[in-house]
């Protein structure tokens, strides 16, 4: 990693993270769930203290001042795992993984501003973080999908690298994997959020090189050993976007799938970027769908420069009335419950 982990981040990590997914181990008890440390989180900024502090020596004091509705025992045995989480640092480490915590300034602030409590409370990665907040252009689509559409996924990988924007990627099979080739083959850079696998993904041949060179940021909210799970998939969809300026969706099927389900969120809750869909070909139920929620035709830039000024454009999201509204991005500043004020 390349700098150890803050002591904000370790007590998270133990609050919330399980540090035994591929291990042999007794029972450990159930970390966290994202809601349970929301309100231990905004418990303690009220009460201006830090997660650093659970790891003082007033850590029982601490909790039962918090006064939350949570099993004091299951708190005391997960706060008491250092020896797991020494081990867990340890492997991250020879796999040059990086970990940090919404406590951390170097977590992503598109992360925080966008998605506030829904933002993970840890994030793991590999690679060049800075990448995670420069923007670009988000590429979604289908895993089986034919050789026309990898092509044309492959040559809007390009395009983003001509215009030296961050291609935002998913990193699955199919269209978000032809996006990323193409990007990083014609020396562009990439920002793929994964939903499992971190470990293997980290240590493949042919990430090596990009990622060594700075461009390619790998990121997971999952343990980096952890197996797939469709839950998970869906949910780090909305990080996906909200790292974006802009989305493009190359394919979906109607009703059905992660890609569908991630821009209908996008479009019809979140509303941080605009969602564009692929033009150019029979579209298909999936992308008409999409259309009638209030998706834009991709109207595919000819030139680098083209689709530069089309992610500057402030997003312009569907009004209850299907109109579309043109939206500045606020500059105000995300609460951080991480931190005391």
């Amino acid at each position: 990693m390349n700098d150890a982990p803050s002591l904000n981040t370790r007590a998270i990590l133990l609050l919330t993270a399980p540090l035994s997914i591929g291990r042999e181990r007794r029972p450990s008890p159930k970390p966290l769930a994202p809601g349970e440390y929301n309100r231990l989180a905004r418990r303690l900024l009220e009460l201006r203290r830090q997660p650093a502090d659970l790891l003082g020596d007033d850590a029982r004091e601490l909790l039962e001042e918090c006064r939350l509705n949570l099993d004091s025992e299951r708190l005391d045995r997960l706060l008491d795992r250092g020896f797991l989480l020494s081990e867990a640092m340890e492997r991250w480490r020879t796999c040059a993984l990086w970990v940090t915590s919404r406590a951390d300034a170097l977590y992503p602030r598109r992360l925080k501003k966008r998605l506030r409590e829904q933002a993970p409370p840890v994030l793991y990665g590999c690679g060049n973080r800075e990448d995670l907040d420069s923007g670009g252009l988000a590429v979604v689509g289908s895993r089986n999908v034919d050789d026309d559409s990898i092509a044309y996924t492959e040559g809007i990988g390009r395009l983003a690298a001509g215009a030296r924007r961050t291609l935002v990627s998913g990193g699955a099979r199919g269209i978000d994997q032809a996006a990323m080739r193409g990007a990083l083959d014609a020396g562009g850079t990439v920002a793929c959020v994964l939903a499992d696998g971190l470990e293997r993904a980290a240590t493949r041949r042919d990430h090596r090189d990009a990622l060594m060179d700075g461009r390619l940021a790998l990121m997971c909210p999952y343990d980096p050993a952890a197996g797939f799970l469709v839950g998970h998939a869906m949910q780090r969809n909305k990080l996906i976007y909200a790292l974006a300026d802009a989305a493009l969706v190359v394919s979906a099927e109607f009703e059905k799938g992660g890609t569908w389900a991630g821009a209908v969120e996008q479009l019809d809750r979140h509303r941080f970027v605009s969602v564009y869909v692929r033009a150019t070909a029979e579209m298909g139920k999936g992308l008409d769908a999409l259309l009638a929620r209030g998706a834009r035709r991709w109207l595919d830039p000819e030139d680098p420069e083209a689709l530069g000024a089309l992610l500057d454009m402030p997003a312009a999201v569907p009004t209850p009335s299907g109109s579309l509204l043109r939206e500045v991005p606020s500059e105000e500043n995300p609460v951080d419950i991480d931190r005391s004020g």
